[in-house]
């Protein structure tokens, strides 16, 4: 944990720097964990036709919103996992404009090879085997941390399975950590962001059913231009609604604003 909290101190760090000394490099965007594999490709692809280029800091919707209220950082835009983070920030000031989402995040259940539940989006089968044996560990994020993990404990309350299966659950902080767990055998079940459902390690390993929308808040992610962005800054903003950024989004695990 202390050494995942000290990374994650660094990167936070290395956007804290007067922005003065920044006006000349590419500005700093700060990203929702979510995006690691979706914004480096929309990023390569603005480059590309650009010939510009942004720098990416990925951590915690939330600490990267704090960081931002309070000022002195050399972001220049963000892209939350949750529009209230967004919503915050332009109550206080710090934004150029309301921002516009970018995605739309679902979660689902994922079944790592060999467990012996069975797949179902609607986690039929994750109580009985939560009373029968078959569930020993149920990984999820933490619902005090964030959307995604809130959104898992929805699902499950909605399931009417929460109180079988909460105290088998095992909480992960990060998405790092909940891979982890998934990934060291330790699971028979999680509930995890499409997102992670599409990276290569997790895509390999199990299978994911997509669990219905409409039983957790929308996981609406937004993105907003900070105050005093640089015209790069803006460009970027208004390239991740381009077809290339927005074909970059779907593929890597969201769903397009408008339902597309």
């Amino acid at each position: 944990m202390q050494s995942r909290r000290a990374a994650l101190q660094l990167a936070i760090a290395a956007a804290l720097a007067p922005r003065a000394a920044h006006a000349q490099s590419a500005p700093a965007v700060a990203a929702a964990a979510d995006l690691a594999d979706a914004l480096p490709v929309v990023a390569a692809a603005f480059h590309k036709r650009t010939g510009k280029s942004v720098r990416l800091v990925f951590g915690p919707s939330a600490a990267l919103a704090n960081q931002i209220q309070k000022g002195g950082t050399a972001y220049e835009l963000l892209l939350a996992s949750d529009e209230s983070y967004v919503q915050r920030l332009e109550r206080a000031g710090r934004t150029a404009n309301s921002g516009a989402l970018y995605g739309i995040g679902r979660i689902g259940l994922f079944l790592p090879k060999g467990s012996k539940i069975r797949a179902d989006g609607r986690l039929r089968d994750l109580g009985a085997a939560a009373k029968d044996g078959r569930l020993q560990r149920l990984a999820i994020l933490n619902p005090s941390g964030g959307p995604y993990g809130l959104a898992a404990k929805e699902a499950l309350t909605r399931a009417r399975v929460w109180m079988n299966v909460r105290g088998k659950l095992t909480l992960g902080e990060t998405l790092g950590q909940t891979t982890q767990h998934i990934t060291s055998g330790g699971v028979q079940a999680a509930i995890i962001p499409m997102t992670l459902a599409r990276t290569p390690r997790i895509e390999t390993a199990g299978t994911f059913s997509l669990i219905p929308a409409e039983w957790h808040h929308p996981l609406r992610q937004r993105a907003v231009l900070l105050k005093d962005g640089s015209q790069t800054a803006e460009a970027f903003y208004r390239f991740l609604r381009d077809p290339e950024a927005r074909a970059a989004f779907r593929r890597y695990g969201f769903v397009l604003p408008g339902g597309r």
